[in-house]
């Protein structure tokens, strides 16, 4: 750093510890209040190998300087403010219309000795080396979408409550959040017959994120950080813009921005990475946004890159004496109520692709528990063949599923080979939470939208025992 600068930032470091703002020229600092100003959004994410990332979203065309323990750091530039031209997208074009990103989005690694972040008046939780809590979602949008004819009263938190499920979430102060995919549902324009969603934002620039996911999640963003993984709703015909300006992990490229129809076939795929949960527990994070349904034949570009990418989960859950929770959005082992008819079993598109890495455990050994999303109901899932417990926790706000018949249908598998030994399920709004056993081990909580608890599900091994079967408490 030359001499200017260091001035500049030792400056900077003495009016802070003595309660003053200041903005120097030529350094970019300012007062809290003018960084509050501009920002819209600020949290800290943890990617691959665990490194805390800060992002903010501001107004502002320049980043701001934050503080770092005593001193004041320069963010990164991640994306400028752009609107982006029409692309293909999930729906026809004359339901679609540019995304328009009228903010900045900045970013900042947090060195492993940091003592604290601020921006401006906004102190940001570090994580931590042994997170005792996590509270576990999914699926937190308000439904937007005129091919189902769906229309999600998102003014109503009856109908729409994820804002209320932030909140419970953030008052069990939690050490980390682990969201597993589908943060934007607001597609298409409200009919304006719908006074439920009339003149909600829609598409897929910030305002829509903004209502989606920034403003309900703030308290919950204040709480804790996060790890984001990527769900259908975020591939690059829907919302992938928004994902990767605001929430992937790795550096911005223009090349997998989702901006050019072009280069899907890398927008659409990400590596697979860990983060540590202390030194006993890592989450692995799998992006299975473009899943298909069906099984896929092992020529498609589409398994081949899944099973690359399978493979590197058998090389990160191969660390010795660290149990691995694998991630992804589609439920693989877990199951999709059907109105009138039996449960549909895993994703296949996925399965197929896993069944050609590890042929009858589908997972490597050192996977112990499965967490997804996707399908709008809770799951707490124990096997009596040797296959990880499985949780689905995609009941975080949107519109939810139909209930499974109860009790559950005998004899159905999700996968070949696989036998449940015992499921405990509700289609109602909530939440999970992970809390760490003194033994080392987790038990995993399911809650109501309002907190009411309603089963724990204590693990050992790859096995589960949950206190509650079939239908759980209502609300």
């Amino acid at each position: 750093m030359d001499a200017t600068k260091q001035l500049q930032r030792s400056t900077l470091s003495l009016v802070a510890a003595m309660g003053i703002g200041l903005a120097v020229a030529g350094c970019g600092g300012s007062d809290s209040n003018s960084v509050d100003a501009g920002v819209k959004a600020a949290w800290v994410t943890v990617g691959s190998n665990s490194q805390a990332i800060v992002r903010v979203i501001t107004t502002d065309a320049n980043c701001p300087e934050i503080r770092d323990g005593a001193d004041y750091v320069a963010m990164t530039l991640r994306a400028a403010p752009a609107t982006a031209a029409l692309r293909p997208t999930a729906s026809a074009a004359a339901d679609s219309k540019p995304s328009a990103f009228p903010v900045t989005a900045c970013e900042y690694s947090v060195p492993a000795d940091s003592s604290g972040i601020t921006v401006g008046s906004r102190s940001l939780p570090l994580p931590k080396k042994e997170p005792q809590r996590v509270v576990v979602l999914a699926d937190t949008g308000c439904r937007m979408k005129k091919a189902d004819n769906a229309w999600q009263a998102c003014a109503d938190g009856d109908a729409w409550p994820f804002p209320e499920i932030a909140n419970a979430a953030a008052a069990m102060q939690p050490d980390l959040v682990l969201h597993i995919g589908d943060y934007h549902y607001r597609e298409n324009a409200c009919p304006a017959d719908i006074a439920g969603c009339k003149d909600s934002p829609w598409g897929y620039g910030w305002d829509a994120w903004q209502a989606d996911l920034f403003k309900p999640a703030a308290p919950l963003m204040a709480a804790a950080p996060w790890i984001m993984v990527r769900g259908n709703h975020e591939e690059c015909a829907r919302a992938g813009q928004g994902w990767f300006r605001f929430l992937d992990t790795q550096p911005f490229e223009a090349k997998r921005s989702c901006d050019d129809p072009a280069n899907d076939g890398l927008g659409n795929f990400s590596d697979p990475y860990a983060v540590a949960l202390g030194a006993d527990t890592q989450v692995i994070v799998f992006d299975s946004s473009k899943a298909g349904r069906a099984a896929l034949p092992t020529n498609d570009p589409q398994f081949i890159k899944y099973q690359a990418q399978f493979q590197a989960v058998n090389r990160l859950a191969a660390k010795a004496g660290v149990n691995s929770i694998f991630t992804n959005h589609h439920p693989i082992l877990g199951f999709a109520p059907l109105a009138g008819a039996a449960p549909a079993p895993g994703n296949a598109a996925l399965l197929s692709v896993m069944q050609s890495v590890n042929p009858t455990a589908f997972y490597p050994a050192g996977v112990k528990t499965a967490i997804h999303g996707h399908v709008h109901d809770f799951q707490a899932i124990n096997f009596s063949s040797s296959h990880p417990a499985t949780f689905v926790s995609g009941n975080g706000g949107d519109n939810l599923d139909v209930n499974f018949a109860d009790p559950f249908p005998a004899n159905i598998s999700p996968a070949p080979g696989v036998i449940i030994d015992k499921i405990a399920h509700t289609s109602s709004f909530g939440f999970m939470v992970m809390d760490r056993q003194s033994n080392g081990t987790w038990a995993y909580k399911a809650y109501t939208r309002k907190g009411k608890l309603l089963t724990t599900c204590q693990q050992i091994g790859n096995n589960i025992r949950c206190d509650k079967t079939g239908y759980l408490a209502p609300n």
